[in-house]
């Protein structure tokens, strides 16, 4: 029985096994207060993905671990510390946990954001391909910091503070990039249970590091704007040059084909871009209700500073992106406005041609008829002359021939030397040829 079962398995999809290993690819190392993370964010081409993976075997390689090449998560442990990778599309990211720091987790010689539980980190980071784009210090507590513990360690004028997880946590940040480098959250464990903090962490971080890849589209967006705009304006004059009667067409489709390559250009260059900061913007939005964030009394709340910095920059790609797609319309319309003028020129100068063609060849053809009336006179002259030499010459030998006999050979001759003619000319005129 259990053979049979198992030769089902040949019938298996291909995609089969690695569609299970996706829904369980992200396996997130359990942790609880007290703790510390370091997550960091780093942009990754397409070599540098693959330089990662190297780097990180060759760092992983004393601790008897080995990362696969095709998987996108990783964790294991490094010494006293909780290590994991994801590879993304665009960036990497890495989390060091501590979760047992070294004497007390809020009062050590740095506070709450001691980073001496990392002191091999940096280390790693040099070796590992990428730009940081975002990295963030985390520390986890199991009772409400000091207000000294908060003044000491955030902006108080930016501070927010929420609720999170149905109210089982409470988070402080201010979402400053601090002296040290690093932006700082602190997470107060008021009752979570299990994996739910591991999962508290994750989705805070991923709601900060979609934002962080929403925001990327921003600077292009508003750098590529002035461009659009005047692309906008010279697609204005060219559409003005069009509806002007005596303009020259074929200047104008220059000066519209060179437009349109720069709005491919454009098109090209931010696309990805534009694209991406949307998606990445709906999995921030995703993460925020996921959060079930409530907010404190007195203080902003994070989904409240999220919408406020996220949206904006949201409208202004969304509306750059509807600006290039309009523009892009707007020119592919005006080319075929343009291009149907041209080909009705050319239609009319094609009918002008053949009308002028025609009346060419009525005149040639009534000029043919008039030189083959005249050849019909020259010749028969020239054969009226060659029969009087004849007469004469008989009549010289004594042969008299009556003289009503000239009278009786002009029309004969004439009409022979016409028939000869319109023969020679059917003869050379072509006729039609077989298939």
């Amino acid at each position: 029985m259990d053979d049979a079962f198992a030769r089902l398995q040949d019938r298996s999809h291909p995609l089969r096994a690695s569609l299970s290993r996706e829904m369980h690819a992200r396996p997130i190392p359990r942790f609880a207060a007290p703790a510390r993370l370091l997550q960091f964010v780093l942009l990754v081409d397409e070599e540098e993905a693959r330089a990662s993976h190297a780097a990180l075997a060759e760092l992983l390689a004393p601790h008897g671990v080995a990362p696969d090449r095709g998987e996108r998560f990783f964790a294991c442990a490094i010494g006293a510390l909780g290590f994991a990778c994801e590879r993304h599309t665009e960036f990497m990211t890495y989390s060091f946990i501590a979760s047992q720091p070294a004497g007390d987790e809020r009062l050590g010689d740095g506070g709450l954001f001691d980073l001496s539980p990392f002191a091999e980190v940096p280390r790693w980071l040099a070796r590992l391909p990428g730009r940081i784009i975002r990295s963030t210090q985390i520390s986890l507590v199991a009772g409400p910091p000091s207000d000294a513990e908060i003044a000491a360690h955030f902006a108080t004028d930016d501070l927010i503070i929420s609720d999170v997880a149905q109210g089982h946590a409470r988070i402080w940040s201010d979402f400053r990039l601090h002296g040290d480098g690093f932006g700082r959250l602190l997470i107060e464990d008021r009752g979570l249970e299990g994996a739910e903090m591991a999962q508290l962490v994750q989705r805070l971080q991923e709601l900060g590091n979609y934002r962080k890849m929403t925001l990327l589209g921003l600077p292009e967006a508003q750098q590529a704007t002035p461009l659009l705009a005047a692309l906008e304006q010279r697609l204005t004059g060219i559409t003005a040059h069009i509806a002007a009667r005596d303009s020259d067409d074929d200047a104008v489709l220059d000066d519209l084909s060179a437009l349109s390559a720069e709005l491919a250009q454009i098109v090209a260059r931010t696309r990805y871009r534009m694209a991406a900061t949307q998606a990445y913007a709906e999995l921030c939005l995703d993460r925020i209700r996921r959060l079930s964030v409530a907010p404190v009394r007195g203080y902003r709340s994070l989904d409240d500073f999220t919408e406020r910095r996220l949206l904006p920059a949201m409208r202004t790609c969304d509306a750059f992106t509807r600006r290039l797609e309009d523009l892009s319309r707007r020119a592919a319309w005006t080319s075929d406005l343009l291009r149907t003028r041209i080909d009705t020129a050319l239609a009319r100068r094609n009918r002008d041609l053949l009308a002028s063609m025609d009346r060419r060849t009525g005149l040639q053809l009534r000029l043919q008829h008039t030189v083959e009336g005249l050849s019909v006179v020259a010749v028969s002259y020239y054969a009226l002359g060659i029969w009087h030499h004849l007469r004469e010459a008989a009549e010289h030998q004594g042969t008299h021939l009556p003289g009503w006999l000239d009278i009786v050979l002009i029309p004969v001759i004439m009409a022979g030397v016409w028939a000869g003619i319109r023969r020679i000319r059917k003869v050379k005129r072509p006729g039609p040829q077989p298939h």
